[in-house]
């Protein structure tokens, strides 16, 4: 009973009803939208600390600062390119096979959204005031200052580094329970951003979204199967199907949990017991990826924004794009490694360039299904990184 009644599965059933009660109860539908909007404001409330703490973590959680510029940085380097790589691919693709959405606008007006260019771009990337960046919600600033933060704690006295390290790990164990919490509201507040949505705006938004979910397991698979093959082939000097077929137990269960966190310690007994890792890199690698290594929710996030946009009738520029690749990238890195994290980053994103939030109804309609390829994505490249770290690890 209590799997029936999962968060995941009363989602589902919201999103069910939400169509429903939006096809036959239109009128009293719409009036819901205010408990849509304090579900996103729930979203946007949290996502700045979070990611700004989980990052810092991260990174003090390293016993130095000879540590982290042996393993530290390469884990960084590892996952920083992969993630980006997952970007790309997914910018590619919607570049590529642009969304076919001129029958189902959302709006008649385009909103208002930010115009980047590179001279903006550079000058606004290094903050002057960070508490204005965080009460703004400027996620760029907000990460290169918890990096620094972070790095500049290596180097103080151990004791005054433990304390530092202990508050802010402690902070993120109460952001995490706040953000599951919020997680825990998404019944209540799919429901009504779904109903919403379709009495406002008719079924045909919800039938668009096959486009939407083709190009995200494509991307998906792609990424899986091609930039991570490559990767631990040319890289990690291992066959790729042979270390799958090793792994596949983790992969398994990543793709049932949606969750990088509960994988975990089946991934650490796999990579020491039967891919024969040094505990070392074993026992960093992958607990930092299962904090910042997101790539299938990279990809996801970057490919949802295009096709939001499609949907209001923006047209993104190359600069708007690169805005949307940069975000996606870093805010990816401060995912919690829980079910359903994405949505809470992808707030971040889509804010980036000014897409409307209420965007985000759509896509939940199909997440959770999206969730299992993202997740068990994210635990194939921790592995692969494992493996790939361990061969240059001194």
């Amino acid at each position: 009973m209590k799997n029936i009644l999962s968060i995941e599965n009363l989602t589902l059933i919201a999103v069910v009803c939400g169509i429903l009660t939006g096809i036959y109860l239109p009128d009293i539908m719409v009036n819901l939208k205010i408990i849509g909007d304090i579900f996103l404001n729930l979203l946007k409330m949290i996502v700045i600390p979070l990611i700004f703490v989980s990052i810092f973590v991260s990174i003090a959680s390293l016993s130095s600062a000879s540590e982290f510029k042996d393993l530290g940085l390469k884990a960084f380097a590892y996952y920083l390119f992969t993630t980006s790589l997952a970007v790309l691919t997914g910018i590619i693709l919607v570049n590529v096979f642009p969304f076919s959405t001129e029958n189902i606008k959302l709006s008649t007006e385009k909103p208002n959204i930010n115009h980047l260019t590179i001279d903006t771009f550079i000058q606004n990337l290094i903050p002057s005031n960070i508490f204005q960046s965080f009460a703004s919600g400027k996620s760029i600033h907000v990460i290169l200052f918890s990096i620094l933060l972070a790095v500049a704690v290596l180097y103080i006295k151990q004791e005054k580094k433990d304390i530092v390290f202990k508050f802010f790990d402690g902070l993120n164990d109460a952001l995490l329970n706040i953000a599951k919490w919020i997680i825990y509201l998404s019944p209540i507040g799919v429901f009504a951003l779904i109903s919403y949505t379709v009495a406002d705006k008719g079924f045909s938004v919800i039938l668009s979204l096959w486009q939407y979910v083709l190009v995200v397991l494509i991307g998906i698979l792609w990424h899986f199967a091609v930039n991570l093959g490559l990767i631990a082939y040319i890289l990690g000097k291992i066959n790729p199907v042979k270390y799958f077929k090793q792994v596949r137990e983790a992969l398994l269960i990543a793709f049932s949990t949606c969750s990088s966190s509960a994988t975990l310690p089946v991934s650490i007994e796999i990579a020491e017991k039967v891919v024969k890792l040094p505990k070392k890199v074993a026992g960093f690698i992958l607990p930092l990826g299962a904090t910042i290594n997101m790539d299938g929710t990279a990809l996801y996030e970057a490919v949802a924004a295009n096709f939001i946009a499609s949907l209001y009738g923006i047209d993104l520029t190359i600069f708007q794009q690169f805005l949307i690749f940069i975000t996606a990238t870093f805010a990816s890195i401060g995912a919690a490694a829980i079910p359903s994290a994405g949505l809470i980053t992808m707030t971040l994103v889509f804010t980036s360039v000014g897409i409307p939030l209420e965007g985000i109804a759509i896509i939940i309609a199909v997440d959770r299904f999206l969730d299992m390829f993202r997740t068990m994505t994210n635990v194939w490249g921790d592995l692969i990184g494992a493996k790939v770290i361990s061969r240059f690890f001194r």
